[in-house]
């Protein structure tokens, strides 16, 4: 379920990330993603990690059998499985990714990721300048 006014549920990500460090707890992180009530748009839920100029590191929670639908980034995308089981496909191209494996995404490559069972990606963007 989305949320209906579209007003946000966490702080923006700049006010979250002035420090010199940040230290995330991906566990915590995904534990408090699947307590919340609304779900993204397919049934999967992100939080920003961390944000700082063309670098973003997200974590994504997704129930069994949902998707991200198909788009495309102008930079370079990682994909590092943490918990389930996911299919990325990528220009066409079918990827199983199994825990603690990564998948790199060239920039501007079309990718779809749909999760076969309860996953979790931390997913790290570093746009183009």
């Amino acid at each position: 379920m989305q949320n209906p006014d579209h007003s946000r549920m966490r702080p923006h990500p700049e006010s979250r990330f002035s420090g010199v460090t940040h230290l995330v707890d991906l566990a915590e992180v995904a534990h408090r993603l699947r307590r919340e009530i609304n779900t993204g748009e397919r049934g999967h839920r992100q939080e920003t990690c961390f944000k700082q100029g063309n670098l973003t590191v997200a974590l994504f929670v997704f129930e069994r059998f949902t998707q991200l639908p198909e788009h495309a980034v102008k930079g370079v995308v990682t994909v590092h499985l943490l918990k389930g089981f996911v299919i990325v496909t990528v220009e066409g191209a079918r990827h199983e990714l199994k825990p603690g494996q990564i998948l790199t995404i060239a920039s501007g490559a079309s990718h779809m990721v749909k999760a076969e069972e309860e996953s979790e990606l931390l997913v790290t963007v570093s746009l183009e300048s």
